[in-house]
């Protein structure tokens, strides 16, 4: 089922877990400065993970920023916040006001183009609290981006625009995997942020 609604007040998925689409929430003038900023602003590294006793370094890119030096770990690999710039703080600020709820650390992925992404996961670390709300802005190149459900297997997926914000929150996490699948039409790269909220750690 492929959904493209940018009403954000209409769930995505049918069940268990709630996914709002906000579609494009600037003007692309300001989607392009903010892509071209964070591509030369951030410190970006290739990413790393520990798949089956293998460490991996991935083409992709990644970065991760938040308040105070908050540690995150995922795929067995751990980072340590950098802080905030004047670009994560403005879209932090703006993912709260839309979404209505607060972040604290912000995980950044750089795709080159349509041949990197990501694999089926969830983002449900301990870390994260239960049921937390993530923001997730893209800029860039637009992508497709898949949802399946743990049990049952069904799909939904939605196209990403550059310049636009997606949320996940409620049992999201709990129920579904996500994906960004690989495609060889896409030939420019996508910034991808999502905002979170780092639990148990003080800043």
């Amino acid at each position: 089922m492929d959904l493209f609604n940018p009403d954000p007040l209409v769930n995505l998925l049918p069940y268990d877990g709630t996914v709002q689409y906000f579609g494009r929430v600037m003007s692309q003038p300001e989607a392009q400065s903010y892509f071209d900023a964070l591509m030369h602003t951030i410190e970006w590294k290739n990413d790393e993970a520990i798949m089956f006793g293998k460490h991996i370094v991935t083409k992709r890119k990644a970065a991760w920023y938040g308040d105070g030096g908050f540690s995150y770990t995922y795929s067995k690999i751990t980072k340590t916040a950098l802080p905030w710039t004047e670009e994560l703080l403005a879209l932090k600020s703006l993912a709260e006001r839309l979404t209505e709820a607060t972040y604290n650390s912000c995980l950044l992925n750089l795709y080159h183009d349509g041949a990197e992404g990501m694999a089926w996961h969830s983002d449900d670390e301990k870390t994260l609290g239960k049921n937390s709300a993530i923001a997730s802005f893209s800029f860039g190149a637009v992508r497709n981006f898949a949802f399946k459900h743990k049990r049952d297997q069904q799909t939904v997926s939605v196209l990403l625009e550059h310049g636009s914000l997606l949320l996940m929150k409620d049992a999201t996490q709990t129920n579904w995997l996500h994906r960004l699948p690989t495609t060889k039409k896409v030939t420019q790269p996508r910034i991808n942020l999502t905002f979170r909220t780092i639990v148990g750690q003080e800043p």
